[in-house]
């Protein structure tokens, strides 16, 4: 399961000229997830030439308003172009009243049904290649951590092996590429593995929403391919980070060590950082893999 990572708003609390409020989209075949919801996220997913995908999901980290109010939004909007497949919203305790208010306040009557769902740490819910995971991460109101996994994979096929097994080529070799045993023309019952090399595991990417360090977050994001993590402010900011429960260089680079991230990418960023390089240079100090994000960035990760 190949997957791209597009970054629609990666400024902290405060909007800037160059970077819009918090929200990252992954495409997954043919799904688009989105991780926050910060305003003017429908215009970035427009700039960034993402759509609106029939299949549409929405996870809210906390209910913080930088985080959440683009969701009203992001729901007018979808309701002016008439849709009218359904659409999937996770948050935390507190995020179904926030939405049941709009249609008595601002008269929203969706044009498709909106699934909204109240969920905590453990298991959120399942595609048909990934499933997306949460932990609670520290942060001054409830917060989540969000992991997308994709699902284990068959290993490869070995052509050669099955020949040898008298398995003749085409519906059989597809069921065993799939992991289902076949039975030859002899009778004789063959098993995947005998055939398949070890089994792949799928991508990981994990986004940390608000945080200070987070032990939570870090057996989240155990061998994570990309972590996405908060660095609202520099290390030399140290103090003021620790008393609003957000994070710095240094400790955004803790937690992707001893993780085992394979790459570490930067968002929330405070608007004094008009140059980011301070964040990247201090991370690295730690860890070497760094990238600051920026509005309409794009990651493309392929399974190993």
């Amino acid at each position: 399961m190949s997957l791209e990572v597009v970054f629609l708003g990666t400024s902290g609390s405060v909007p800037t000229v160059d970077r819009g409020l918090p929200s990252i989209a992954i495409r997954v075949k043919g799904e688009l997830l989105l991780f926050d919801c910060g305003e003017g996220t429908q215009r970035q997913m427009i700039k960034a030439r993402l759509g609106f995908p029939a299949k549409l999901k929405v996870f809210i980290t906390h209910l913080h308003a930088d985080h959440v109010l683009g969701l009203p939004g992001l729901l007018f909007t979808l309701s002016m172009l008439d849709r009218r497949e359904p659409v999937e919203v996770y948050g935390p305790e507190g995020i179904s009243s926030f939405l049941s208010c709009l249609e008595e306040t601002i008269g929203l009557e969706p044009s498709f049904e909106l699934k909204v769902f109240e969920v905590g740490e453990g298991l959120v819910c399942e595609g048909p290649d990934y499933v997306i995971r949460a932990a609670w991460v520290e942060h001054t109101v409830p917060t989540l951590a969000y992991a997308l996994e994709g699902k284990t994979r068959p290993g490869r096929f070995h052509p050669e092996k099955a020949r040898a097994l008298w398995v003749p080529e085409g519906p059989l070799w597809k069921e065993l590429q799939m992991g289902r045993p076949v039975r030859t023309p002899g009778g004789r019952v063959v098993r995947p593995e005998e055939v398949l090399g070890p089994p792949r595991r799928g991508l990981k990417v994990v986004y940390s929403g608000d945080t200070a360090y987070s032990e939570a977050l870090v057996e989240l994001a155990r061998g994570a391919d990309l972590l996405i993590h908060e660095c609202t402010f520099d290390d030399d900011r140290a103090e003021k980070a620790r008393e609003r429960l957000h994070s710095t260089p240094s400790v955004a680079a803790e937690v992707a060590l001893r993780a085992g991230a394979r790459k570490l990418i930067l968002t929330h960023i405070s608007a004094r950082y008009r140059d980011p390089s301070v964040l990247v240079e201090q991370a690295k100090a730690k860890f070497k893999e760094v990238l600051v994000a920026e509005d309409l960035m794009r990651i493309e990760l392929r399974p190993p």
